[in-house]
């Protein structure tokens, strides 16, 4: 029988956002300016009376923009050097660690950006399917070059990267309303099944 899996990432596998996580990170006292700067706009996005998309652009961007793909590359390293498996949940680990490899593939699909996912997943030995950033001459933009992948567009990316591939069953997990498009596609869907 082959499978498929699909994992949301925060909050379903780790315990925690790591965007706040992953730019505090990255540079703390830019980071504690930037979230003092950005708090309007959070409340706003609480209240629905914002894009997550933009906001979590605008977000980023004021951290990392300029910054080289080389440094956020290793960055990211470190970061999952220091918060590996401490922010996975236990039971999603020995979950993950059970899966059957033969006749499985398995996909990370999160909102979050590539650049900080990509060590975890390639550690469990998914693919990922992620908000992408966006780099010229090897340095970002301070943009994304796909949409912010939550909603509608979790699926219409996995559609896009299996690009026509059958499975036997296809098993999805989440935890937010962004997953409910990929849960209901889903031949068998989990909510909060880790928490």
């Amino acid at each position: 029988m082959k499978k498929l899996y699909l994992f949301d990432f925060d909050g379903t596998l780790t315990d925690r956002d790591t965007m706040f996580l992953f730019l505090q990170f990255y540079s703390p006292v830019q980071y504690r300016f930037q979230l003092l700067k950005h708090l309007p706009l959070f409340v706003l996005l609480k209240l629905k009376l914002a894009d997550a998309g933009k906001v979590k652009r605008s977000f980023v961007s004021s951290v990392l923009k300029g910054q080289t793909e080389q440094k956020i590359e290793e960055k990211s390293q470190h970061f999952f050097e220091k918060y590996y498996p401490g922010i996975i949940r236990q039971n999603a680990l020995d979950f993950i660690r059970n899966i059957d490899r033969d006749n499985t593939e398995s996909y990370i699909v999160t909102a979050s950006l590539n650049i900080w996912v990509k060590p975890f997943a390639e550690k469990f030995g998914m693919h990922l399917i992620a908000t992408e950033a966006e780099f010229r001459n090897g340095i970002f933009t301070g943009n994304f070059s796909t949409k912010n992948c939550n909603g509608k567009e979790k699926l219409y990316r996995i559609r896009q990267a299996l690009g026509g591939k059958k499975y036997d069953k296809t098993i999805a997990f989440g935890d937010t309303s962004g997953d409910q498009p990929m849960l209901k596609w889903a031949d068998e869907s989990y909510y909060r099944f880790f928490q």
